[in-house]
């Protein structure tokens, strides 16, 4: 006769020997789950704006309220996975990362900020009356195209220490968005969609949210929830406050390159006079 102390031992003894066994690749660590929430918000963005704007369009139910909450809860979910990939760098540097780490941003990222606002412009091509749907398509996948490029070479060239080569995914994926919410017309409103999937692609240096830096982009973040969320529900003025929002986050995606190009310029200048001043001397 088998003692059940004795068997229900062993196996937990086996169970033990098993977890040990396990493959440090298979492990997820606390970044690896702050990571999976943002890939889960891109793909919850994508269900809201899909039930709550394209679906109702295409049946002939929308509802302008409900077709404004939903696009609110879209944006504030990329908005969310945003403050996601934020945190998962800052908790990986402070603990630990597993081996696929590296590997389950990318992927999440191209859900959140490839995917999430290329559709949210395929689907404004769809239901806006001035726009083209077949010209928002193409810009939707050049959107998508100039994520995975860019998720791409930052897997494969080496960036200079602090800084990001071409538009951030979070930042490009907001920007995007607030054009899109501008309710610009159909032309200036692909210009800029095209622009900022150029800067994504582009060699203009924006540096890494750490420190201070990421203290003001949570705070930003946190008041582009608080106008979405005074858009959603119709408050006094909230229309004026999103338009605002969204006419700011514009204009810094496009100072930040401006800074960017100023400064590279008076490097390049002052590595001349120092060449010239070392030549003549």
């Amino acid at each position: 006769m088998i003692d059940p102390d004795t068997q229900a031992a062993a196996w937990v003894a086996e169970a033990e020997a098993d977890d040990d066994e396990m493959p440090l690749s298979t492990r997820l660590s606390i970044a690896d789950t702050l990571t999976l929430g943002n890939a889960t918000c891109g793909f919850m963005a994508v269900y809201f704006t899909t039930t709550g704007v394209l679906i109702p369009h295409l049946t002939g139910s929308e509802d302008g309220g409900m077709a404004r909450h939903s696009a609110a809860t879209a944006v504030m979910l990329m908005l969310l996975a945003s403050v996601f990939d934020l945190f998962d760098g800052l908790v990986a540097r402070k603990l630990r990362s597993s081996a696929m780490g590296a590997e389950l941003d990318n992927l999440s990222d191209l859900i959140s900020f490839g995917l999430a606002p290329a559709y949210f412009v395929a689907t404004w091509g769809m239901v806006a009356n001035d726009a083209n749907q077949h010209v928002s398509v193409v810009a939707a996948v050049v959107v998508l195209l100039a994520v995975v490029l860019r998720l791409a070479r930052f897997s494969c060239v080496p960036m200079r220490d602090g800084m990001f080569q071409g538009m951030p995914g979070p930042f490009g994926a907001l920007t995007v968005v607030s054009i899109v919410l501008l309710e610009l017309p159909f032309v200036p409103t692909l210009l800029a969609i095209m622009g900022v999937a150029w800067l994504m692609v582009s060699r203009v240096e924006y540096p890494k949210p750490t420190g201070r830096l990421a203290v003001a982009m949570l705070g930003w973040i946190v008041a582009s929830m608080g106008l979405l969320a005074a858009w959603a529900f119709d408050a006094p003025g909230g229309e004026v406050l999103l338009q605002t929002g969204c006419a700011l986050q514009v204009v810094l995606g496009a100072v930040i390159p401006l800074f960017a190009t100023a400064r590279r310029v008076h490097t390049f200048r002052d590595n001349r006079r120092e060449a010239r001043t070392a030549a003549q001397g």
